[in-house]
């Protein structure tokens, strides 16, 4: 065979063998495919903490190329993260998916990319950052042609005027433009939200009884029943108030409202947590505030600060447990929620 031949001989053999390997990863596409966002989720929950699921769920990210996927994943990042408290993680992790333009994931919920930026916005409220806020009301999605949208703006609006606010004054223009709102056939899908803003702010309770009447089984029926507790995040514990708010004692989880018994929260027999958690915050006069407030209330209350990856310093509200291991059953009943810290 000449040399000529031979160099022939090896292409065709590479070339063969480019067909062959082009053949077996179209047809072994399970084994070499991207994992579809269904997949990563499910096996994210797999993974036996919080902090590995995020990890997790992370790493898949920074694998992923295929946008409309990769944008399933990162929603669900997003709201995990809200979930736990991580308000400014979220934030940025739902504006990361409203920035990628592609449909919704294969079997994953459907959210659009307007839907994203307003999740944006309620996170970046929760921690206190109301100028981010309305940079986000401003950027497209005030032109949204769905009113569903346009609702969740314009009450968007107002939570960040009253979080913005400093002195009771500053509350009362937002609170008369939700009254108007309440009032709106086009404002009816945050209905619930207005009604319960309102009355968290004045302490008016014909708002809580229009609640609990007209959306019973809300949310909002829950936080006025004392169901729930809401968290002591800088937009709902330190936006100036016009009345109290009181809500109710808890009742069971059917809905019940005439009946003398009620849920009564226990800590669960045995347990070993040295700490509950309050509050997460930015400022730290914040936190400051709600531990003088808990101390007054002869909580042994105390702050501590904690610096995240992101540069961020949080200043966290902590309380100790007492002997009896009762605290977290007297915070409920004071109207704070906690959670255990080992």
């Amino acid at each position: 065979m000449t040399r000529l031949q031979c160099n022939r001989h090896k292409l065709f053999h590479h070339k063969t063998f480019f067909v062959k390997a082009c053949f077996l990863l179209i047809f072994s596409g399970t084994i070499f495919a991207e994992q579809k966002a269904r997949f990563v989720v499910t096996e994210a929950t797999k993974q036996g903490s919080v902090e590995k699921v995020l990890e997790y769920t992370k790493a898949q990210i920074n694998q992923m190329s295929v946008p409309s996927e990769k944008r399933g994943v990162i929603i669900f990042l997003a709201g995990l993260q809200e979930q736990l408290g991580l308000y400014e993680e979220a934030q940025a992790t739902y504006a990361k998916a409203a920035g990628i333009s592609a449909g919704d994931a294969e079997e994953m919920p459907k959210k659009s990319n307007e839907q994203l930026v307003l999740d944006a916005v309620r996170c970046a409220l929760n921690y206190g950052e109301y100028t981010l806020a309305n940079r986000y009301l401003n950027s497209a999605v005030r032109n949204s042609k769905s009113e569903n949208i346009q609702a969740y703006v314009k009450l968007y609006e107002q939570w960040s005027a009253l979080c913005e606010a400093e002195k009771s004054e500053d509350v009362i223009e937002p609170l008369e433009i939700l009254k108007t709102y309440a009032k709106l056939p086009s404002m009816k899908s945050v209905h619930p939200a207005i009604l319960l803003t309102l009355w968290y702010i004045s302490g008016d309770s014909s708002y809580a009884e229009e609640i609990k009447k007209t959306f019973a089984n809300s949310t909002e029926a829950s936080i006025v029943k004392g169901d729930i507790q809401l968290l002591p995040l800088p937009f709902w514990f330190f936006v100036p108030k016009l009345g109290v708010a009181e809500q109710g004692v808890g009742t069971f989880s059917q809905g019940i409202e005439n009946t003398e018994t009620v849920v009564v929260k226990k800590s669960e027999p045995n347990q070993k947590f040295t700490k509950w958690q309050l509050g997460l915050f930015k400022t730290e006069n914040n936190a400051k505030l709600l531990c003088d407030e808990l101390k007054k209330k002869s909580f042994d209350a105390f702050v501590v600060s904690e610096k995240r990856a992101s540069g961020t310093t949080y200043y966290i509200v902590l309380v100790n447990e007492d002997s009896n291991g009762s605290v977290a059953d007297k915070l409920r009943s004071s109207g704070y929620d906690c959670y255990p810290v080992d």
